[in-house]
């Protein structure tokens, strides 16, 4: 983040308290605890303080999507973020569930019961001035059990905010860390890594992942970003949060990859599929039933089935200029890609709206939840007629596939023969019954097939030719 947030009002106060039991932990030999720290490892003594008296990260990636649901806390945690009021906000949203921050997150629940009946097994990391770096969680989690003291190691007296942020990152991106980060959370990690002039393959291997998973993640996270751009009302005012795109990960991946998959050969089915497949996330539906929404879904299934208040109005493709280039334009979306793209921005907006609570009037909250209802009633026979088409496609490629599988058996079957009857390992008579098996199949399969073709080509002649009885 670009705040600069100082030290902490108690910072010189807890230096000297961490630095006078810092000299008793050397002199004891203490325990210590590893971090990864400006490229190497370093060893940080274990000391115990307070934990009314340190102070959460405002930085912490844990939490940085569901700080903003409150704008005006959010606005006080980035002027004040020492304040009483900020940092109550900070361990109120620690104690969270990251999709619905209205929520205690049962894994904070399941980190107080161990805390209380095991105590605390591994320790925090805390600047010299008292700033939270790794275990954020945990103080929160003490306080309310009404524990005094944590056990932390402490940082270098030179730590920056960079040095911060970058050993919470290290410590995060640990295997045998137990509560990871959310995934929109995650996201907002890459981007500011990024964006602090890092290359993206060290990136990648900093989150343990493939250049191509990072890749996909940017994509989706500017999906996200945009989607909410779009989702604001031009009165309301309104719009979808970060958080409420935070249990769509599997959904907005593979909308990425089919969409990257596509684009390649058709862009504008690309879009299509992206419009509609945004649609259906926006209306909640599993993925299972988000993959059966092609290209064509739109103007297969769903156009005309929208009642008149859900349906946008015709839209028409138009010239785009190109800068620095006078004469020369380009053509924008086609028409039918705008079209979807407007009933997403619909649905985008009165799924904002739907979710705004007192922010706006109640009857408008209702009207938008309505406008949802409507569209998902909708988009329910559109993904069950869908279904069915896919189901009867998935028919017409199992027939032959079927026979090719049946083929590759035989082919095996004829490569294993000469070598069972020379080890002498053929059993004959279960080598004439099985072929009596595959007669009979034929013949059913036979039969099936001469009352369906009229006009049989080769291969079904072949087959009627071969059951046929002299």
């Amino acid at each position: 983040m670009t705040v600069k947030f100082g030290v902490p009002p108690e910072g010189e106060r807890i230096r000297s308290m961490v630095e006078e039991r810092l000299k008793q932990a050397m002199a004891d030999n203490g325990a210590k605890v590893t971090v990864d720290w400006r490229g190497e490892q370093k060893h940080l003594s274990v000391i115990s303080m307070p934990v009314d008296l340190l102070y959460f990260n405002p930085d912490t990636h844990r939490i940085r999507a569901q700080r903003t649901l409150d704008p005006e806390q959010n606005r006080v945690l980035e002027e004040q973020p020492w304040s009483e009021s900020a940092q109550d906000y900070l361990a109120t949203l620690l104690s969270r569930s990251p999709s619905n921050p209205s929520q205690i997150d049962p894994d904070f629940t399941a980190l107080q019961d161990e805390l209380d009946d095991f105590g605390q097994k591994e320790a925090g990391i805390i600047s010299p001035d008292g700033i939270l770096v790794d275990g954020n969680t945990r103080c929160a989690a003490l306080r309310k059990l009404g524990i005094k003291n944590i056990r932390v190691g402490v940082l270098p007296s030179d730590t920056s905010r960079r040095d911060i942020n970058s050993v919470e990152l290290a410590l995060q991106l640990r295997r045998d860390k137990r509560r990871e980060y959310s995934y929109i959370n995650r996201l907002i990690a890459i981007e500011e890594e990024l964006a602090n002039g890092r290359r993206s393959e060290d990136v990648a291997r900093d989150f343990n992942i493939k250049a191509t998973t990072l890749r996909q993640d940017r994509w989706v996270y500017e999906l996200v970003i945009n989607a909410i751009e779009r989702s604001k009302g031009p009165v309301s005012g309104v719009e979808l949060r970060l958080v409420d795109f935070e249990d769509q990960q599997e959904k907005l991946r593979e909308l990425q990859r089919d969409y990257t998959k596509l684009a390649k050969t058709d862009p504008d089915a690309a879009e299509q599929l992206k419009e509609s497949r945004l649609a259906m996330v926006v209306l909640n539906y599993p993925k299972t039933s988000v993959r059966l929404a092609e290209a064509d879904f739109h103007t297969r299934y769903v156009d005309e089935r929208l009642p008149d208040d859900l349906r946008p109005v015709a839209q028409a493709a138009a010239a785009v200029s190109i800068p620095g280039l006078p004469g020369v334009a380009v053509p924008d979306a086609t028409a039918t890609v705008k079209t979807i793209r407007a009933l997403t921005d619909s649905l985008l907006r009165a799924k904002a709206e739907s979710l705004a609570g007192d922010k706006l009037a109640p009857s408008d909250v209702t009207q938008a939840a309505a406008k949802i209802k409507a569209a998902r009633n909708t988009f329910d026979v559109a993904v069950k007629m869908a279904g069915q088409n896919a189901q009867l496609q998935k028919r017409k490629i199992a027939v032959p596939e079927r026979l090719t599988d049946a083929a590759d058996y035989v082919n095996q079957c004829a490569a294993e023969f000469a070598e069972a009857k020379a080890k002498r390992a053929l059993d004959e008579d279960a080598f004439d019954d099985a072929l009596l098996t595959l007669r009979a199949s034929l013949a059913r399969l036979a039969k099936q097939a001469g009352r369906t073709f009229s006009s049989p080509g080769d291969g079904v002649e072949w087959l009627l030719n071969a059951v046929r009885e002299n």
